[in-house]
């Protein structure tokens, strides 16, 4: 790998250059004769009864769009291929912060040539806004964020050395510029807008002390050298999806965290378990030329207390957040919440990386309104899916009966474990969305250029079928489940694919998408998803906006909503060129949505340095967007 390029790739791209797969498997030969539209669509028909696995509101085409077009309060928007938001007519947006806006008036004004200072990267609004959620107290507004990663030479642009940090001061920098914040916001005359010096403001970094909890805290396999009880770990890394809990905290998820780690030295032999996760001797940041603790010649341990799903209490600015271990440790998506008829807690979870899997944790204990929520986190079961041909499916338990592996390896190597156990890999599952309005859960597959071609980092096979039908994957799709018994901690459930993207300008077979794809509404690689009060379900996309070759005709990343039961889809939004439209929530009446958008391109929102941003679109009207 060219180091100078390794900034502007992909997290994906960035770990095949530094853990290539295997080009070929024993299966890579045979999937041709599932590529034909004749023989998909038959093999979905022995997936299960009536519509199979598209789902009713797929089959039916556009007579179930025509009888529910009054379900879209909005006129569809076309693609956008430049460097702004579009959005319906009737609707308005504006931009509610940007990287570097102040979260306390000590913070010094934002440079658009140089960007942040030094001494002010925690006084500010992060880079790379990603997942959210917005919590009430009283009648005060807080929007916990997530802060993915930095883009090296944007927030470095005069002192980055080939897209890595030059110097301790500059990984300081970057390492204060990511994590979580959690912020007031407030409608004023001018719009939305960040309650500057607000009591709630804070910010959680890459250095922020983070408690351990769960049954995996204290293992030999947490304890590091700033911590040799392995009951804390220092920082939050790579903070993608989100969740919000019922009992009003929020889930900020871990997932590239490989990618701050190398070594100094070069000729240090990994681990198996390193290697699964793609823990490697190059960080992407170059870290370990600064810090010991991300050297893991020097601290071995050290990314294993990375990986996890983390649970804030954005009311109380003093409380310490805690990383859950019973949710198991891999490259957390997001965490979405529901409660069974019992009372207890089911949190699914995907681990996006090609070829990984769908999990799920059900608590021990019951959510009691008003009781004590402390430990529902704690104890509980991990579970990893495995979909079956027939349309049903089955959780499978992570336990050391079922993995032959201690309780502590089966949560700091859940992806070891659930290959153990036969789980089902997937397109990498990325946000999952449970419904307010049926018992019924979905998850968005973003892409997968390797299915039937290559392994994934455990070396299980990634055959074509079930929820991930096509080989070569490049478009994406959502897959949906229905628990048994109306019970999200049931271990059986059946399923279908509510969309498969794809582009029917440019294929006639598998690839031009489902039938409730068209030319006026594809998109591909879905990645963000949230259902509203209405069960209108909101896709974002993080996929290519080249509007070349395969995605010609498919514009800028953008923001699509859908209706579960028709299986209709509309594009509501278009973020700006070079962006990913990603995280989602409301105000608490309604009627604004706050959207993220994540690493534009020059010129968005202003001029100088690109800043990814919150954006509020209200409609004209004042009436409800969600």
């Amino acid at each position: 790998m060219n180091n100078s390029d390794a900034s502007a790739m992909s997290w994906d791209e960035w770990d095949e250059a530094n853990d290539p797969r295997p080009e070929v498997t024993e299966f890579d030969r045979v999937v041709e004769a599932s590529l034909s539209r004749r023989g998909f669509l038959s093999g979905l028909v022995a997936f299960g009864s009536g519509a199979a696995a598209l789902g009713t509101g797929l089959l039916n085409g556009t007579s179930a769009q025509a009888q529910d077009a009054a379900r879209f309060a909005f006129k569809p928007v076309p693609i956008s291929t430049d460097g702004t938001v579009h959005v319906p007519e009737g609707y308005t947006w504006q931009s509610m912060v940007s990287w570097g806006d102040a979260l306390f008036s000590d913070a010094e004004p934002f440079d658009p040539e140089n960007g942040v200072t030094h001494t002010s990267a925690t006084r500010v609004f992060g880079e790379n806004t990603d997942g959210m959620e917005l919590f009430l107290v009283g009648n005060r507004q807080i929007i916990a964020v997530n802060h993915e990663y930095t883009n090296n030479k944007v927030n470095l642009p005069d002192t980055h050395v080939e897209g890595k940090a030059g110097s301790a001061q500059d990984a300081q920098l970057l390492r204060n510029l990511q994590g979580v914040a959690v912020i007031e916001v407030a409608e004023g005359e001018d719009g939305w807008a960040v309650v500057v010096d607000s009591p709630y403001n804070r910010r959680i970094t890459q250095d922020t002390v983070i408690n351990l909890t769960g049954p995996a805290a204290g293992s030999d396999l947490l304890k590091t050298v700033s911590d040799p009880q392995g009951m804390t770990a220092r920082g939050t890394m790579n903070n993608c999806g989100a969740g919000k809990t019922p009992w009003g905290t929020y889930l900020t998820c871990e997932e590239n965290f490989n990618g701050y780690f190398g070594s100094t030295d070069e000729t240090l032999e990994r681990t198996p378990e390193q290697m699964r996760y793609g823990v490697g001797l190059t960080g992407r940041y170059g870290y370990e030329n600064f810090e010991e603790r991300f050297d893991i010649s020097k601290d071995p341990n050290e990314p294993n207390t990375q990986g996890w799903v983390v649970e804030i209490d954005p009311t109380d600015p003093e409380s310490v957040p805690n990383k859950r271990t019973a949710l198991g440790r891999f490259k957390h998506e997001n965490a979405a919440c529901a409660i069974a008829p019992d009372g207890r807690v089911a949190v699914y979870m995907g681990d996006d990386e090609r070829g990984e899997f769908l999990y799920k944790y059900v608590s021990d204990d019951v959510y009691v309104p008003g009781g004590d929520t402390s430990t529902l986190l704690d104890n509980g079961t991990l579970y990893v899916a495995k979909f079956l041909e027939n349309g049903s499916g089955q959780w499978l338990p992570l336990t050391p009966e079922t993995t032959d592996m201690a309780m502590d390896e089966i949560l700091v190597f859940a992806r070891i474990a659930a290959s153990k156990v036969g789980a089902t890999t997937m397109d990498r599952p990325e946000w999952v969305a449970v419904s307010p309005n049926e018992v019924a859960a979905y998850c968005a597959l973003t892409n997968n250029k390797n299915r039937g071609i290559k392994t994934n980092a455990g070396g299980d096979e990634t055959p074509v079928g079930g929820p991930n039908p096509r080989a070569e994957n490049r478009y994406g799709q959502i897959v949906r489940w229905y628990p048994a018994n109306e019970d999200h901690t049931d271990p059986a459930f059946t399923w279908d694919l509510y969309v498969m993207a794809g582009n029917p300008e440019k294929h006639d077979d598998v690839y031009s998408g489902s039938r409730n794809v068209t030319a006026g509404n594809m998109f591909n690689s879905p990645d963000g998803m949230a259902i509203d009060s209405t069960g209108l379900i909101w896709i974002q996309t993080d996929g290519d906006f080249s509007n070349e070759g395969d995605f010609e005709g498919m514009g800028n990343n953008q923001m699509l909503a859908g209706d579960p039961a028709t299986g209709e889809i509309q594009r509501f939004m278009t973020g700006p060129y070079g962006s990913e439209v990603t995280g989602l929530c409301w105000s608490a009446d309604k009627r604004t949505m706050f959207v993220g958008i994540q690493h534009p391109d020059a010129g968005f929102p202003g001029e100088g340095l690109p800043r990814s941003t919150i954006v509020a679109i209200k409609r004209n009207d004042n009436a409800l967007v969600g």
